[in-house]
């Protein structure tokens, strides 16, 4: 209560808040504008399937199941946001230039993210337009030829970078990272309806039958509560542990106190490479069906195309497993440990060690410095992948395990929840960087610690 008294008493606060909020209001607003010319009818229940297109209905915050201006939501931006970081990376020498030019360089690299993201969106727009058409998703009130495909493809692209600016308004001007903000406000809205949605099933639906019966579905939404609540506890668990290695500073003179060197520490958070490894890993198992929808509109209902599905059995020979599934954890595995090694390069932060005279007790500065932090790295990776495997897989395996039905938008866990308690954990390290009385600036620029 002290800390909700004192965010309402700071007016910086609340003006910021204010401003996100109102932000957030013209979004969903625009959520609900329905392309011209398009009918969505029928596209809820594709995406409610555990379709290749509902992740990205999820970071658009639902704004593709009613395939509104909106539709592309932000997901071309993190793409390409993801294809320049690891260009960047010495992969291209012009981008690693500019990325060693502060921040020069990063309005450059920031440029040449929005036009690739024009580009991906065009390329993704047509995709997604061929492929919600192959299963009867969405039907053309207009002109079936390619002015009309134009048409779509310009007003999503619009709607994109609207998006973007809006993103952008409430990272200056608002609170918490603008695009983060708004996939959140997506995801949040729909809990109501999940919840009540589970409420209808397991209360609503015994009323007036017998009593055990009306015990036994208060029974199921409690236990559906509860679960609920303990998912968010684990995530929030792995979104918050951190190995933390212990660093010494030559340079510092022997009167400093225990509880200063206490303070010295290198963090390695568990999950240090985020929401991104399953983003990755999903946009590789949409491909497919992407690239079929050019070649042919009606190849997207091929047979084979169910393999790089998440929430189906493919049988291959007589193994009929989920083939997709599996495809997606590994990959959902390969590229932790892969993001995880970019965000935290072990060889940059020994070189960073030697320039401050810091280094790790017991361990040689250098190269031995560099080896102990990857080994420790890719070992608490380990966990991490495991987790967020567990984690994004655990709707395809309710779905697949039928325990919902026929109605799978009741499934837990999942994406939207990391991207939900990382916001949250985000703003509240932000609030407390303001309250303490730094300036937005300062909060934004330490990681809101």
């Amino acid at each position: 209560m002290k800390k909700i008294a004192a965010i309402l008493k700071n007016k910086e606060i609340m003006n910021r808040i204010l401003f996100t909020v109102l932000i957030l209001f013209i979004f969903r607003i625009g959520a609900q504008i329905t392309v011209p010319g398009v009918n969505p009818e029928g596209l809820q229940q594709y995406l409610d399937s555990g379709s290749a297109l509902s992740l990205m209905n999820l970071l658009g915050g639902g704004t593709l199941q009613t395939f509104s201006i909106f539709a592309l939501g932000v997901s071309p931006y993190i793409t390409a946001q993801i294809i320049v970081q690891l260009l960047s990376t010495d992969v291209l020498p012009a981008l690693s230039e500019l990325k060693r030019q502060g921040q020069y360089g990063r309005k450059k690299m920031e440029y040449a993210t929005r036009y690739l993201t024009l580009l991906l969106g065009a390329v993704q727009a047509y995709g997604i337009i061929k492929t919600i058409e192959s299963y009867d998703g969405v039907t053309l009130l207009l002109n079936d030829n390619w002015l009309t495909y134009v048409y779509i493809i310009i007003v999503l692209l619009a709607g994109t970078m609207l998006v973007m600016w809006l993103g952008d308004q409430i990272s200056v001007k608002g609170i918490g990272n603008g695009i983060s903000m708004i996939i959140f406000a997506g995801i949040v809205c729909s809990l109501p309806n999940q919840i009540a949605g589970a409420f209808t099933l397991y209360v609503s639906t015994t009323a007036g039958a017998p009593e055990n019966l009306v015990i036994a579905g208060v029974f199921k939404f409690i236990l559906y509560i509860v679960a609920y609540l303990l998912i968010i506890a684990f995530v929030t668990f792995i979104e918050l542990s951190q190995r933390k290695i212990p660093v010494q500073h030559s340079g510092k003179s022997g009167g400093q106190t225990q509880g200063m060197s206490k303070a010295s520490f290198l963090p390695i958070k568990i999950n240090s490479a985020g929401v991104i490894p399953v983003i990755f890993a999903s946009s590789i198992l949409m491909v497919p069906s992407i690239i079929a929808a050019f070649i042919d509109s009606n190849s997207s209902n091929a047979k084979w195309l169910k393999i790089f599905s998440t929430s189906e059995m493919y049988d291959m020979g007589g193994w009929s497993m989920p083939w997709g599934l599996l495809i997606y954890i590994v990959l959902t595995i390969a590229f932790t440990f892969f993001y995880a090694n970019l965000q935290i390069n072990p060889e940059q932060i020994a070189e960073n060690f030697q320039k401050n005279n810091s280094y790790i007790p017991g361990i040689k500065p250098g190269i031995e410095t560099e080896r102990y932090i990857r080994k420790v790295l890719n070992r608490v990776t380990v966990i991490g992948a495991l987790a967020l495997a567990i984690i994004a897989a655990l709707p395809s395996v309710l779905t697949l395990s039928g325990v919902f039905g026929q109605n799978n938008s009741l499934v837990l866990g999942g994406t939207g929840m990391i991207i939900v308690v990382g916001v949250c954990l985000e703003l509240n390290n932000q609030i407390d960087g303001l309250l303490a009385g730094k300036s937005f600036d300062e909060v934004v620029a330490g990681g809101g610690r």
